[in-house]
C-alpha cells in the first residue's frame, strides 16, 4: 500500500512526499481509513511507530475540507512538553501545503507567548493537562467546537497522575466529536478510562508490547550497586558508542550520572521534570548536533524523544516494569536500522531482568567477561515483598502530595 492509496488530500500527500514517506506504517494503515470514515479509535501502538501521522493526516483531511475559521476544532492531549512539541512538529510539516494552524501549550514556561497565538486563532491545540487547564479557567481557551480529540500516551497519563485533570477536559468537550484514544499498554484502567471517551469504539493494535525490534541486538551486564558508575565507564570505552540515550530511575540519579561522567571529560546532559523546558530543549538538540555524546534521561522525560538513527540505548537501572524496558529500547534501531541495546544490572534488580526475558520470550545475551562481576547476593522473597511495598508507599505519597500542592496552587 502506498500513501496515495489512502485517499488523503492532495496537499497532505505533497506535504509526506516532502517527507520521503513512501508507505504508511501498520498504525497508518489500520488508523488512517478508520479516522477517515469518522469512526473512534482505540489504537494500542508503541511510540516510534508512526503513530502521530496516523490521527495527525486524517484530522487535518477533515479540517482541510470543512469551512476555515479561527477556532479550535481539533485537541491533543499529550502527557510531557517534549511530547507535545514532536506532534506540534509534524501537524506543522503536514500543513506546508494547506493553511491549517496548530500550537502547542505546555507548563514550565511563561504563558504570553503561548496566549498570543490562541488569541490569534488556530484549528489545533496540542497541550499537556496541567497548562489547558489553567488557560481554560482563565478564558484562553474554549472547547465547545471540538470535533476531534485525541488522547496520546494514555498509560503515561495515568502513571504521571493526570486522571483527574484528564476528566476535567472530558466534562468541558462536546458530546458529538470523533474520539480517538492511543495508548502503548491496555491495563483494566486504560480500558475503563476509553469507555468514558469512546463511542462504539474500533480497536486496532499492532507491535504488541512485548515484542522488541530484531533489528536490537540486547546484552546486559550482571554488576554490583557499587561498581555501576565504573562499569558505565568502562563501557563507554568503546569508541564506536558515539552517541548514546541512558535511562536512570531517578532524577536525582540522573543528574549525578552526568556529573560523574563529566568529571571523565565524557559530555553528557540530562533531561528530566526539575529541567525547565530551555534546558530540555538545548539538552535534547545537543545530542542531536552530536555535541554530547550521552543524553541522561527519565522514563517520563523521554516520551516524545525521536531521534533519527540512534544507535544505542543503555539501561543504567531495570526498570521494574517489563514494558518499560521495550518502550527503552525501542528508541534504537528504527526504521530497519541496526540498533543495541545494553543493560547493567545490580542484584536487587535480577528479578526485573527475568520478568523482561519472560515478556519478550528469549533470553539477553550476558557479557560475561567485565571488570566488575555480580558478587553480591539479591534480596529474598521477604525482603523484596518489603522492598515493593515501601516503594509504592513513597509512590503514593508523592501523587498525594502532587495533588495537594496542585489544590493549594489554585
Amino acid at each position: 500500500m502506498r500513501f496515495e492509496d489512502l485517499n488523503l488530500h492532495r496537499s497532505l500527500l505533497k506535504a509526506v512526499k516532502d517527507q520521503n514517506y513512501t508507505q504508511p506504517t501498520a498504525i497508518q494503515k489500520k488508523a488512517i481509513p478508520l479516522v477517515l470514515k469518522r469512526k473512534d479509535v482505540l489504537g494500542s501502538a508503541q511510540t516510534g511507530t508512526g503513530k502521530t501521522a496516523a490521527f495527525a493526516l486524517p484530522i487535518l483531511h477533515h479540517l482541510i475540507r470543512e469551512e476555515p475559521n479561527k477556532k479550535i476544532r481539533a485537541l491533543v492531549v499529550t502527557p510531557t512538553r517534549e511530547l507535545a512539541i514532536q506532534i506540534g512538529e509534524n501537524f506543522t510539516l503536514y500543513s506546508k501545503y494547506n493553511s491549517i494552524r496548530n500550537t502547542v501549550i505546555f507548563g514550565g514556561v511563561k504563558q504570553r507567548s503561548q496566549t498570543d497565538k490562541l488569541t490569534k486563532g488556530v484549528e489545533i491545540l496540542i497541550a499537556t493537562p496541567g497548562r489547558l487547564l489553567d488557560l481554560m479557567e482563565q478564558d484562553f481557551i474554549s472547547l465547545k467546537n471540538i470535533g476531534y480529540f485525541v488522547l496520546d500516551e494514555a498509560d503515561r497519563m495515568l502513571d504521571m497522575g493526570f486522571i483527574h485533570d484528564i476528566r476535567k477536559i472530558l466534562n468541558q468537550l462536546p458530546k458529538e466529536r470523533q474520539s480517538l484514544f492511543f495508548s502503548a499498554t491496555m491495563p483494566k484502567n486504560i480500558i475503563d478510562l476509553s469507555s468514558q471517551i469512546l463511542k462504539y469504539p474500533k480497536r486496532i493494535s499492532v507491535n504488541p508490547v512485548s515484542s522488541t525490534a530484531e533489528t536490537i541486538k540486547q546484552y546486559i551486564y550482571y554488576t554490583n550497586k557499587s561498581n555501576k558508575k565504573e562499569l558505565l565507564l568502562y563501557i563507554l570505552k568503546d569508541q564506536s558508542i558515539n552517541q548514546l540515550l541512558l535511562f536512570s530511575r531517578t532524577k536525582h540519579g540522573a543528574d549525578r550520572i552526568v556529573r560523574n561522567l563529566r568529571k571523565k571529560n565524557i559530555q553528557a546532559s540530562a533531561i528530566h521534570g526539575d529541567k525547565s523546558q530551555n534546558q530540555r530543549q538545548k539538552a535534547l538538540k545537543s545530542f542531536k548536533d552530536s555535541q554530547i555524546r550521552v543524553l541522561v534521561a527519565t522514563d517520563i522525560a523521554a516520551r516524545g524523544i525521536d531521534i533519527d538513527k540512534l544507535s544505542f540505548v543503555l539501561n543504567y537501572d531495570i526498570p521494574n516494569e517489563s514494558e518499560t524496558y521495550v518502550h527503552r529500547i525501542g528508541r534504537c534501531g528504527r526504521a530497519g536500522e541496526q540498533g543495541v541495546a545494553i543493560s547493567i544490572c545490580e542484584p536487587e534488580e535480577n528479578i526485573y531482568a527475568k520478568s523482561i526475558e519472560k515478556l519478550i520470550q528469549q533470553e539477553i545475551e550476558t557479557i560475561q567477561k567485565h571488570p566488575f562481576p555480580q558478587t553480591e547476593k539479591p534480596m529474598n522473597a521477604q525482603q523484596k515483598k518489603a522492598f515493593e511495598k515501601e516503594k509504592n508507599r513513597r509512590k503514593q505519597e508523592f501523587f498525594a502530595n502532587r495533588n495537594k500542592n496542585s489544590r493549594n496552587k489554585k
